[in-house]
């Protein structure tokens, strides 16, 4: 996955350039939840293809990469840094050869997304600079992030937030404090799948 300036890196012109051509349509992009445009290599490499021009090296490799089988991966959003890890060093004593990104934030959590495409998502709903049911739904609707697993994690006590995750399309809503136990059953009904 590909930003604009990398876009224009890869075909020599400046990064605005790119962006006209996302925005005329003539690029095929996506949109991060913080409003980034990312261009997937077979995307790239058709506008390339289609204006007549050589596929740059870089962009074979990436071609290559994405036809490569991949290895399963997930992702822990969660601002509170220190459950955040302690999360990620369970599955990881638990899960070998499971890729474990985190994020902090909304915007982190949506560049890694696309750039991973990580199977699973471990996602507290209460990040700043980002509403939870908002990115569950950009997650579970747009095709760019491959319809991920989804658990939902809140310290937040609203009665309805179960349906409403549900509703979004969410595999499974857990209250905090979390069961280590807990998350590594749901991580091993998904891994098994």
């Amino acid at each position: 996955m590909f930003s604009a300036l990398e876009v224009a890196n890869i075909c020599g012109v400046v990064n605005q350039t790119a962006i006209n051509w996302i925005k005329a349509g003539h690029l095929k992009a996506y949109t991060t939840p913080g409003g980034q445009f990312r261009v997937t290599p077979e995307d790239l490499a058709e506008f390339l293809k289609s204006r007549g021009s050589e596929i740059p090296e870089v962009l074979v490799e990436a071609l290559n990469e994405v036809k490569s089988p991949k290895t399963k991966s997930m992702i822990i959003v969660d601002d509170d840094k220190g459950l955040n890890s302690v999360i990620k060093m369970y599955l990881e004593k638990n899960f070998e050869g499971v890729k474990i990104f985190q994020a902090y934030d909304g915007f982190e959590a949506g560049t890694l997304m696309a750039k991973e495409k990580p199977g699973l998502v471990i996602l507290d709903l209460d990040l700043p600079g980002v509403d939870g049911f908002s990115l569950c739904k950009k997650l579970k609707s747009d095709s760019m992030f491959e319809n991920p697993y989804i658990v939902v994690v809140t310290a937040l006590k609203d009665s309805d937030i179960s349906d409403r995750v549900t509703d979004l399309g969410c595999n499974y809503f857990l209250t905090k404090p979390l069961s280590m136990e807990k998350i590594g059953a749901i991580v091993n009904q998904w891994y098994t799948m």
